[in-house]
């Protein structure tokens, strides 16, 4: 009998044995550092090719991993090679494809403090959020194992005389699964646990800057749940080249993508063409990009919303579809909230996020380095800067300190442009009215918090605030599994509600067997 599904508690850092198993997994992972990674194709490592190397965003000298970089024709092969392994796996029992995600959310949960110190070194991730996204891992684990185990049965149908009815789930087939590099563990793995359990064969390619924790939890994955060669096929190389193969190839049958609006965008529409060989219409999951907001009224308890807004913006460098990129406030209390943000802010310690009272590590590459410092530049012209985030030179590491924009117009490029790094437009609204406007001012609908204790306004903001993720009275980020299914509106993508009990529908389609044989029914 399986367990009621409770999320993974986090790790408290203040008890001297968690704070001593962080520092010794740090020291393990620094011994393993620099090796190379290969590609797994039909269950055989492929060590063959250039090498890519990975270094570590908050010191550059550090050289995280190697991985091999893959060609388009090693995604058609690991296509090919999911496509023969799914004639098989889709009859494997769903309760046993269950069993094997418990087994890996078993083994995940011994090697804790490890994965979570890969990904300090891999993406410059601080303790808290590291140990949150193993955490987060595990959940999706066990969570999909439990819902897979309630949907082996098919969904209750109306039954008439003399015939027996049945509405059961199959899976779809290969699916591409292409993660982000900010939840390189818990995303990751989430997407590829669901499409596995569900009985699809897959294809993952992990993002370019953090593909090391992707080849640590494959493994794991493959060796716990028992998986025959060619049910996850693990690829290494250039997103555009490996993605563009992947989407296209007539035998992929979905794509599971999580990153930007861009990129999204790109895959909805050359999913959208039938290449020759094709039998069907391929299916998207895609989670995109976000421009939240977190609206705060003069009922509020400021101090909770300061202390909301400070962790939903600046966590994990804001490098986060669900941060808190505005702060729109009512007129009366702007000035007062503002203040209280900017006096927290600056208490914020940016730095090596191998120490455990870093806040900010570095933000994940040179591309984003650059990108985030010139939306800083944008807000010196559209705002007042309260705060303006230090940068380190881009050669040796990537650190930008948070960045506070005041008095900035709603239409304005860091209101309504995605920037994905610690920049917090303040945006003054006359009232309750107007700010419910403005937050809903953008092509995006991903989360949203009010913080308010009006109840009435509470309400309207449950009908009228368009996200996937509404907050009232608490921060914007951190949505837990099987508790607040995660998915946005509008072109924050398909609204998938990743951790939410219609997830695994998305990988699977329906069934209706009539059966009339005599004595059946």
């Amino acid at each position: 009998m399986v367990s009621e599904f409770r999320n993974e508690p986090l790790t408290d850092f203040s008890k001297p044995e968690n704070r001593k198993a962080m520092e010794q997994a740090l020291e393990q992972v620094r011994g393993q550092l620099g090796r190379t990674w290969p590609m797994i194709i039909d269950g055989k490592e492929i060590t063959d090719g250039p090498v890519d190397e990975v270094r570590s965003p908050f010191d550059r000298s550090i050289v995280v991993g190697c991985t091999v970089r893959g060609t388009d024709e090693h995604a058609r092969q690991a296509i090919l090679a999911a496509d023969r392994a799914f004639r098989t796996w889709q009859f494997t029992d769903p309760r046993e494809r269950a069993e094997g995600l418990f087994r890996t959310a078993a083994k995940i949960r011994e090697r804790k403090f490890e994965l979570a110190a890969w990904m300090i070194y891999e993406v410059s991730k601080t303790w808290v959020e590291a140990d949150a996204d193993v955490a987060e891992l595990i959940d999706f684990a066990e969570y999909y194992g439990r819902e897979m185990l309630r949907l082996a049965d098919g969904a209750p149908v109306t039954q008439v005389p003399g015939e027996r009815n049945e509405m059961r789930y199959i899976p779809l087939g290969v699916g591409a699964i292409i993660p982000p590099w900010n939840f390189p563990g818990a995303i990751m793995g989430g997407m590829t646990m669901a499409a596995v359990v569900t009985g699809n064969t897959t294809v993952l390619k992990p993002a370019h800057t953090s593909p090391i924790i992707a080849a640590i939890f494959a493994r794991i994955f493959i060796e716990e749940a028992g998986l025959p060669p060619g049910v996850v096929n693990y690829i290494t190389g250039p997103g555009g080249l490996l993605g563009d193969a992947m989407v296209d190839h007539p035998r992929t049958r979905f794509i599971a993508f999580t990153g930007s609006k861009e990129i999204g965008l790109r895959i909805f529409e050359r999913a959208a063409k039938v290449h020759p060989g094709q039998i069907w219409l391929k299916r998207t999951i895609l989670e995109m990009g976000g421009k939240d907001a977190i609206i705060v009224d003069e009922t509020a308890d400021l101090d909770a919303a300061a202390d909301g807004i400070v962790a939903s913006a600046f966590g994990f460098q804001g490098q986060k579809c669900s941060a808190c990129s505005r702060a729109i406030i009512v007129d009366s209390v702007y000035d007062e909230v503002l203040q209280k943000v900017a006096e927290r802010t600056k208490t914020l310690k940016v730095g090596d996020p191998r120490e455990p009272d870093t806040n900010l590590g570095a933000v994940i590459d040179r591309k984003a380095f650059d990108k985030i410092r010139s939306y800083i530049e944008i807000g010196e012209k559209e705002g007042r800067m309260v705060l303006r985030g230090e940068t380190a030179n881009g050669e040796d590491a990537y650190h930008i300190a948070p960045t506070i924009v005041a008095d900035v117009k709603p239409d304005s490029r860091i209101a309504q442009e995605e920037i994905f790094g610690p920049v917090l437009a303040f945006i003054r609204a006359k009232d309750y009215d107007e700010a419910l406007e403005i937050a809903n001012g953008t092509e995006f609908g991903l989360t949203g918090a009010v913080y308010s204790l009006d109840k009435d306004r509470l309400e309207r903001a449950r009908r009228e605030f368009h996200v996937g993720n509404l907050y009232l009275n608490r921060k914007c980020t951190g949505a837990l599994v099987g508790v607040q299914p995660f998915g946005g509106f509008n072109m924050s993508g398909t609204d998938s509600k990743a951790g939410g009990p219609d997830y695994l529908i998305l990988f699977m389609q329906g069934k209706s067997i009539a059966d009339r044989t005599p004595g059946v029914a």
